[in-house]
This record gives structure tokens, sequence and C-alpha cells, in this order.
């Protein structure tokens, strides 16, 4: 039971360290049930116009019209889905090509995420600042040696707004 658990906790996707250390199936993901955090769109708001904002998700395809459908689509100048890339975070691959749709080289961009395997680690290694954001089970995670620091360390997107990200 504690190697599941700690498995679980370390993993950054818990549910399916569990499902398997038991040997679950786990249905298929249900885009319909994705929902924004409550602060989003205020966030976003306040984001836009002092920064160029981007998205790289792993994701299904059809990001582009789900966030249209949440009202944030229009905040975005850069989309890139590991749908529509073929390549998936924490392939460098995803990375480079929302900086060359968004003509930005790594050290003027910040990466946001709540992952330091997919997020923060990747854009540390192209050279983007990064901020990671503990919520969710994110906040398992650990930084077990210094090449996952991220630049910033914040507990809820909120905080974003606080945060000088030049």
């Amino acid at each position: 039971m504690n190697k599941v658990y700690d498995e679980a906790k370390t993993c950054p996707t818990p549910i399916r360290a569990a499902a398997k250390a038991y040997g679950a199936v786990l249905p298929e993901w249900d885009n319909s049930l994705e929902k924004l955090y409550k602060a989003t769109h205020s966030v976003i708001s306040g984001l836009y116009g002092k920064y160029k904002l981007g998205i790289i998700a792993n994701q299904s395809l059809g990001t582009q019209e789900r966030i249209d459908n949440w009202g944030i689509g229009k905040y975005f100048d850069v989309v890139i889905a590991s749908a529509e890339a073929g390549c998936v975070k924490p392939d460098l691959r995803i990375f480079t090509m929302a900086l060359e749709k968004a003509e930005c080289e790594p050290s003027e961009a910040v990466m946001i995420g709540d992952r330091l395997d997919n997020d923060i680690v990747p854009a540390k290694k192209i050279g983007m600042k990064t901020v990671w954001v503990r919520q969710a089970y994110a906040k398992y995670q650990c930084i077990d040696d210094e090449s996952k620091r991220p630049d910033h360390i914040i507990d809820s997107i909120e905080e974003l707004l606080f945060l000088d990200l030049n």
C-alpha cells in the first residue's frame, strides 16, 4: 500500500499510477469535463496587453475551439496543442514551435505551468524563464535537483498578476 501511495504522490499523473498499481483500466478522457480555474478570466484579462500570451498544451484535437468556447481564446496569440503539433511535452519541439509562431526568443518567453517534468524542465532547457503553479496534484511534485528549480513558485494563478515576468 505504501508503494502505491508514494508512487501516486510523486507521479505527475497520480490517478494513472494508482490505477496501474491495482490493475484498473481508466476510461478515455472526456474533454467536456474540463473546466477553468475560478480566477482564469480575471488573470488572463489582467495579463493581456502587458504580454503576448500563448498556450503549449498536451491536449486532444479541438483545443482552440475549447478555449474559444470558454471565452478566453481571444486573449491568446499562439495555441500549440500536442494533437495538432505531432509531439507532446516535454518534447522540446513543441516549445520551439510555439516560440517560432510567436516570433519570440526563448530568453524573452516565460513558461507558466503546473508540472515540473512537462513544463518547467523543458522550458528551462531551451532558455525560457519559468513559473511553477503548484495547484491541484502538482503541489505534490518536488524539486529533487536544481535543474528543476523554476524562476518563480506560486500556489495559485492569481499570484501571476503580482509577478514581474520581464
